[in-house]
């Protein structure tokens, strides 16, 4: 059983991939979170980004892990960005289950050049303890792959050395593009 829980959202599939990639990477359970909102088409894009703007939280599809998130010794969260924001799914997420998490990281994915480095702050505000780890990715850019490597092994050697120290923890911090 692992002690490594990826959960995510994607309606496009940049996020699945990065998250699979991630979660093979780590020998990580791998969880989708689902909603019951129609986000396919113009009019889906147009309702994700309204639905990041207003900050709505959608019921969320049951979806059921291999333990208690509390846990798990890592949960990593990965989340398209809408609007500037986190998507709504995973909003409803962090909002429901947010304070049962210990330790965590996040991967964004990104449309845009911009890093978003407010989405991380956003999302820290549902959990107990800032994030560990932050990798924003650009689906389909030349670095893309290498920031997401660069994000597996800072999170292997945090796994490696141990959880317990700030300094690991604050070394684990640095945002990637």
């Amino acid at each position: 059983m692992s002690e490594i829980l990826c959960v995510y959202y994607s309606r496009t599939g940049n996020t699945k991939k990065a998250m699979e990639e991630i979660a093979q990477a780590l020998d990580a359970e791998l969880l989708e979170l689902k909603d019951e909102v129609k986000r396919e088409g113009l009019l889906g894009w147009l309702r994700c980004g309204m639905d990041a703007v207003s900050r709505s939280v959608p019921p969320l599809v049951p979806a059921k892990q291999q333990r208690p998130l509390s846990d798990y010794r890592l949960v990593l969260i990965g989340t398209p960005v809408w609007a500037g924001r986190c998507s709504s799914v995973v909003r409803a997420f962090l909002k429901e289950s947010g304070t049962d998490l210990r330790h965590v990281g996040y991967v964004l994915t990104r449309s845009s050049g911009a890093k978003h480095g407010e989405v991380y702050r956003q999302m820290d505000g549902y959990v107990l303890y800032p994030h560990l780890f932050g990798v924003s990715l650009q689906s389909g850019s030349a670095g893309c792959h290498f920031w997401q490597e660069q994000f597996v092994k800072t999170v292997q050697d945090w796994l490696a050395e141990g959880s317990n120290t700030k300094e690991k923890t604050d070394a684990g911090k640095a945002e990637r593009d």
